[in-house]
């Protein structure tokens, strides 16, 4: 299927080339390193200091809303993924039955593998959580959202992830998918977080990363023979909740 437009970093359909652009982002104000147009004798990294407050209310909002949320599992794949797509079928049973083994499921929030993703927890009874972002176009949360927040800094939308899930399941994705792989993998090698499962899902599609990482991340000593024990791969989403369940930390008291 030929893509129509620019997309999200996760695959999600952005504007067509050419159209008019729905305005700059909260991200792009912040890491433009040359304001564009400044206000008044206030200096130019003004607004960046101001802009400290709303990141702070971001992290605010998240903390509250998640904070009782129980164990999670965060779920990413591609937004350009259609209902009628095996892997939509494989995410939305993987999240059912993570759901139904006692897990929340986190999503970001839009279409393709995060709606499969929201709606398998739906059908499970467990609550659905889409952590949604401002994009440069409307990207819309699914309709099988349970709960749902909007953040307009990437990110304060990964810690979200991170301090909220004991895992992340991937499904094929993009750019952004890759992006939350690598992050989680950087946060368990350095020792930021600890039994924190990573399954990626589809030999198929993952199968040809995971043999570059080890013919050459590993054999040109890039990385430590154990750490290609941090990825889990599987085509079975019973096997994926086993793994989770393997590492499932104890309830607190």
């Amino acid at each position: 299927m030929a893509d129509e437009g620019e997309r999200d970093p996760d695959g999600g359909r952005a504007r067509d080339r050419g159209a008019p652009h729905r305005g700059r982002t909260e991200d792009e104000r912040l890491l433009d390193r040359e304001p564009r147009q400044r206000v008044g004798p206030a200096p130019a990294n003004g607004a960046d200091a101001w802009r400290v407050f709303r990141i702070m209310g971001e992290f605010v909002e998240g903390f509250e809303v998640l904070g009782g949320l129980g164990p999670a599992v965060s779920v990413f794949g591609s937004a350009r993924t259609l209902p009628d797509d095996p892997m939509y079928e494989a995410c939305r049973e993987t999240a059912r039955l993570l759901g139904e083994a006692g897990y929340a499921i986190i999503t970001g929030g839009g279409p393709g593998k995060m709606e499969a993703g929201n709606r398998g927890a739906q059908e499970a009874g467990a609550p659905s959580i889409g952590c949604n972002i401002e994009l440069p176009f409307e990207q819309g949360t699914n309709r099988w959202v349970g709960e749902g927040i909007d953040f307009r800094y990437f990110f304060v939308r990964k810690t979200m992830f991170v301090k909220y899930s004991q895992g992340f399941v991937i499904f094929p994705g993009g750019f952004g998918t890759l992006d939350e792989l690598f992050e989680a993998l950087t946060l368990i090698q350095t020792g930021k977080i600890h039994d924190f499962p990573v399954i990626l899902f589809s030999t198929e599609y993952w199968g040809g990363m995971v043999d570059w990482i080890r013919k050459t991340l590993l054999e040109e000593g890039k990385i430590s023979p154990h750490e290609m024990d941090l990825l889990k791969v599987t085509d079975d989403p019973a096997e994926v909740v086993r793994i989770m369940e393997a590492a499932r930390l104890p309830e607190h008291p």
